[in-house]
């Protein structure tokens, strides 16, 4: 059974940065990519970053590009997010997504419970 369990969530003032942690059981890298998605009050889950085939390729999504940073420690079976220069339009849940293709929310099997990134001005 996958579980996909994030962390690293809270809140921070505007040009400050979080790292948010997902750590992946019964989850076996492959081919596939794992992501980070948000969704903010009112609005629909959008893909915010994604790392593929075993860490070799990634992407972002325009509003986070060279702000956000993904990555995955394949010992520790986990992937990160690093945030930085966070704006208040960042706030959102976070979630953690495995088993699915780039920044296609609709693709991904596996999803975490979320964690909470609030951005205060």
């Amino acid at each position: 059974q996958v579980q996909l369990v994030e962390s690293g969530g809270g809140s921070v003032q505007a040009g400050g940065a979080l790292r948010l942690s997902c750590a992946a059981s019964g989850y076996t890298y492959s081919s596939k990519c794992m992501g980070w998605f948000r969704q903010a009050p009112g609005k629909e889950r959008e893909g915010v970053a994604t790392i593929c085939t075993g860490g070799f390729s990634t992407g972002y999504a325009d509003s986070v590009k060279g702000r956000f940073t993904i990555s995955q420690d394949n010992a520790k079976n986990t992937v990160y997010l690093q945030m930085n220069s966070l704006k208040p339009e960042d706030t959102a849940i976070y979630y953690c997504a495995a088993d699915g293709w780039w920044l296609v929310t609709s693709t991904y099997n596996y999803w975490g419970q979320g964690t909470q990134v609030t951005v205060s001005s």
